[in-house]
């Protein structure tokens, strides 16, 4: 296809000009056939610009070459960022084979960039007299990050090394996009029927949504538990029937394990030789330490200073904790040994014997609706933006909903999408990503914001009910958005959410905490029967038993954590990765009746493309910042201090990656922090 052909689609196309309402893709008139030609077309587009760029006969400036670079590729940019909302959101076979086809073509095709000898000439040349040029701090670090970015990616390889290394980003890509793809496989095509004689325990909500699951899969009636958190972890919760709750524990912890064409068990040793080898032609010890070379961290050992000491304080606490649920189940008459799928149980009855309350009591006061409207007054309270909610706009899925942004003046600030409930075509778990970035380069872009999550969708009529743990994620991945709707940056490469790995975190995990500040629940938590507040006896057995799960759920993180940094610590990869899990945590001392919160097979952050990989700690990382940034708060008395609010919209969520991230965090705090207060807001001091 020609490069005039391509602009001749690019510009009409409905994929990659942007005429639907409020700004929006029309996605009316987007099909699943129309993203194979468009890609075609966006990446001859981008090779076009990137070959204009790379052989321009004039002496390289940052006008010419690194800000024609950052704005290259728009309608890639596109066409890319509505195809991988859907891969992700709404996929179904023709998107998954698309996946697979096209995961592997923008490696290559991105390495071709990265590896192009005189476009890294051109930015070699503006890096070796950036001293010289006069930038604002801004653009320095622009250049010092693409420079360095160009170099991690192989430009300074020779012709071999760059070859092996293209093909290795590749056959990574394609990795990747499979793993994905066989975890939805067998979490949407697994389900448990149940009937009503099944139920012994289960709370209404709980019934409620098994119900829905149940008839969204052709039988109404009954009951389902499905392998979506929602369902899953409050049936494992609550059922009283022991041999239940081991079948839904095996399907869960077995996902990617179950042989066959979902097996992902040769694409995680394929995957780890690779990344072994890539970090071995870019000159590092081990994957990890390539990874690590541009985090806060640094360092794999600056990692294990932070996990190890955490691991003991958490094994501690679950060997106490172990004790006490194996007394509950021998009071019921259980000769059994404690077991994975007992946890959650025997947990939850400790919790109403120590605290008097339960999940199940709470969870009316929690509606979907009324913590959203939480999410968004906090936003209005700290940072003075608000949100109107647009009904009618057409989305990738009927159950996306679309709000504008305003700032304080009443002024557009952007856009923000929202898809809540869990459905087969959607891959587990809640992200944050953005259709659009916000930043000023060139003509500008405001930020097209969205978060997906995984909720169990009621019956009609029923209130959408969360746990504290879900409430805490709705405002977790929103922290997220803010991160993306509050940028106020010029260059693209490092607007909103561009920003070093073990940073990304601190706005998400730091917004959570004014989920529980009792005021705003006093506001929001409102019963879904009767619209009364949540009692604030209710209200403060919930805050005094806030960290009751400290050690399992720090056990569950920290393992995965420190078995990500075990693969990727390695000079060489393992060859078998799930004796390698075993013996990893055989090595820790993993308690026995607790599981890994992502086992290998499914561990999506770290092999389902290169995100997190070698990086899973970084949400412990980011928690370090967050229990220190809202102890700032804390410290004024208000948790919406005005003086306060404004340096942390400057310096953390409007600021992206302009700086360096401690630079970012001290000019907000005066200091960084110990992780003294993270143990302490863990409850494991």
């Amino acid at each position: 296809m020609s490069s005039q052909k391509a602009a001749l689609d690019l510009e009409s196309h409905a994929l990659t000009l942007w005429n639907g309402p409020l700004g929006l893709p029309d996605f009316t008139r987007i099909g699943d056939g129309d993203f194979a030609p468009v890609f075609e077309a966006a990446l001859a587009s981008h090779e076009t610009e990137i070959a204009a760029i790379a052989d321009s006969p004039e002496a390289p400036t940052i006008d010419n070459t690194l800000k024609a670079l950052e704005l290259s590729g728009q309608a890639l940019d596109r066409v890319s960022s509505i195809f991988w909302c859907r891969a992700g959101a709404h996929t179904n076979p023709d998107i998954q084979a698309l996946e697979r086809d096209i995961s592997p073509k923008m490696a290559r095709h991105f390495s071709a960039i990265s590896m192009n000898e005189k476009l890294f000439a051109r930015i070699d040349d503006l890096y070796a007299k950036r001293d010289t040029l006069g930038l604002d701090a801004e653009t320095l670090r622009v250049l010092e990050r693409t420079w360095k970015g160009f170099v991690r990616a192989g430009a300074k390889l020779d012709p071999q090394g760059k070859a092996r290394l293209a093909a290795i980003n590749e056959e990574l890509a394609s990795l990747g996009a499979t793993f994905g793809q066989n975890v939805l496989a067998d979490e949407s095509e697994w389900a448990l029927f149940l009937d009503e004689t099944d139920l012994a325990g289960l709370p209404n909500f709980l019934r409620n949504a098994m119900a829905q699951a149940a008839e969204s899969r052709g039988q109404k009636g009954r009951y389902a538990v499905t392998l979506s958190r929602s369902i899953y972890e409050p049936f494992t919760t609550f059922s009283q029937r022991r041999d239940l709750r081991e079948k839904a524990f095996r399907a869960f912890a077995n996902r990617g394990q179950n042989g066959g064409a979902t097996d992902n068990g040769k694409v995680v040793a394929q995957t780890l030789k690779l990344r072994a080898e890539k970090a071995r032609l870019l000159g590092y010890e081990s994957y990890a330490a390539l990874k690590l070379d541009d985090t806060m961290a640094k360092t794999p050992a600056a990692v294990m200073a932070l996990l190890e000491p955490v691991w003991d304080k958490a094994r501690e606490k679950t060997a106490s904790d172990q004790v006490e649920l194996q007394r509950l189940a021998a009071a019921e008459g259980s000769n059994e040994k404690l077991a994975a799928w007992d946890w959650r149980y025997y947990q939850e009855k400790l919790r109403v014997e120590k605290y008097a309350f339960d999940e199940a009591e709470l969870k009316p006061y929690l509606q979907l609706e009324r913590i959203i409207e939480a999410c968004f007054d906090v936003a209005t309270r700290l940072f003075g933006i608000s949100f109107v909610e647009r009904s009618g706009i057409p989305a990738w899925h009927p159950d996306v909903r679309t709000f504008e942004v305003r700032n304080e003046d009443g002024s557009e600030r952007g856009l923000f999408l929202a898809d809540y409930f869990a459905r087969p075509s959607k891959r587990s778990g809640a992200w944050m990503s953005a259709l659009q970035s916000g930043y000023k380069l060139g003509d500008g872009s405001s930020p097209v914001i969205y978060n997906i999550m995984n909720f169990a969708k009621p019956g009609e009529g029923e209130a959408a009910l969360l746990s504290l743990d879900e409430a805490k994620t709705l405002f977790h991945e929103f922290g997220h958005a803010l991160h993306g709707l509050l940028t106020d940056i010029t260059w693209p490469s490092v607007a909103g959410t561009s920003v070093s790995r073990d940073f990304v975190e601190l706005p998400s995990q730091l917004y959570e905490h004014w989920l529980t500040v009792p005021e705003v629940l006093e506001k929001h938590a409102l019963h879904d029967k009767t619209g009364k507040p949540m009692p604030k006896a209710l209200l403060d057995k919930m805050l005094k038993a806030r960290n009751f799960a400290a050690g399992f759920n720090t056990v569950e993180f920290t393992a995965s954590a420190l078995v990500d940094m075990a693969y990727h610590t390695r000079a060489e990869a393992p060859q078998d990765p799930l004796a390698f899990e075993a013996e990893t945590l055989e090595k820790l001392h993993m308690p026995d009746a607790i599981v890994m919160r992502h086992r290998t097979p499914h561990f999506q952050h770290v092999f389902s493309g290169e995100g997190y990989s070698a990086g899973y700690y970084s949400y412990m990382w980011s928690e370090v910042l967050d229990a220190d940034a809202f102890a700032a708060f804390e410290e004024t008395g208000n948790a919406f201090d005005p003086a306060m609010a404004e340096r942390l919209r400057k310096f953390i969520y409007a600021a992206g990656g302009s700086a360096d991230p401690e630079e970012l965090y001290t000019a907000f705090r005066g200091k960084m922090p110990s992780p003294d207060a993270m143990m302490e807001k863990r409850g494991l001091t």
